[in-house]
């Protein structure tokens, strides 16, 4: 039975009948004073539990790594829920395959469960580690395999769209995807995490392991590449003459 039906259910059955008895002998006043003192020693349990679970919900990354390190399973899970959908889609960029960036995104927390008690926060965000393990595993795909075009990252569409204009979109994001998959993977990196994570230039020069002036120089080359090569179809995408 679900909890709307159990409800229902003892709606229906109405308040228990209320039995007129004789009233109880007062309570001595020491046994009265210990009653009172046990009610409020409970009130303040339950005052502290609320609290905490309120205080729980706003959590910084390092109290639940730090929790994770301590086995804490679901500090853990929180982590994945806040991350999961940036590492996933940060690691689908660089691997140009949705299905390759689930891979790396779950084997990137899985490290995190696995090192949490090691982590120790040393200014750098959660997100940077996260992100510069994810980035390793894909420099490590993509040495093993050749490289193949971005056609999985493609725009979700949704009812009400008009169908020619998501075919447009989907059009043009697949060639966008597909000059990004050209670049140099340090350039098609600063470009996904500048770009399409916005993340700052310093924590994206940070995940990188070089200077600002550096990913800045990555980001320039990368947008004049991704400009060239998307010369010679830029303008039948602006103008909607795609098939």
């Amino acid at each position: 039975m679900s909890i709307v039906a159990l409800t229902a259910a003892l709606g229906e059955l109405g308040r228990p009948a209320v039995v007129v008895r004789d009233a109880p002998a007062p309570d001595p006043p020491s046994r009265a004073a210990s009653r009172r003192a046990h009610v409020t020693r409970l009130r303040e349990r339950a005052d502290a539990s609320n609290n905490a679970s309120v205080d729980r919900t706003r959590e910084s990354d390092e109290e639940l790594m730090a929790r994770a390190g301590q086995g804490d399973r679901e500090a853990c899970q929180r982590l994945v829920e806040r991350h999961l959908g940036r590492i996933h889609a940060f690691a689908t960029r660089i691997l140009g395959n949705a299905a390759e960036g689930e891979d790396v995104a779950q084997e990137v927390f899985l490290r995190l469960w696995k090192h949490a008690a090691r982590w120790k926060p040393t200014g750098a965000k959660l997100s940077t580690w996260l992100h510069r393990i994810a980035l390793n595993l894909c420099l490590n795909k993509r040495e093993r395999q050749r490289e193949t075009p971005s056609e999985h990252v493609a725009e979700t569409a949704h009812a009400g769209d008009d169908p020619d204009a998501v075919a447009r979109r989907r059009d043009m994001e697949r060639h966008v995807n597909a000059a990004l998959g050209t670049l140099p993977t340090n350039q098609r990196a600063a470009i996904t995490m500048c770009h399409y994570q916005g993340m700052k230039n310093a924590e994206a020069a940070e995940v990188l392991g070089v200077s600002v002036e550096a990913l800045e120089s990555l980001l320039a080359r990368g947008r004049r590449g991704m400009r060239a090569r998307l010369a010679s179809v830029a303008g039948e995408l602006l103008d909607g003459g795609v098939a």
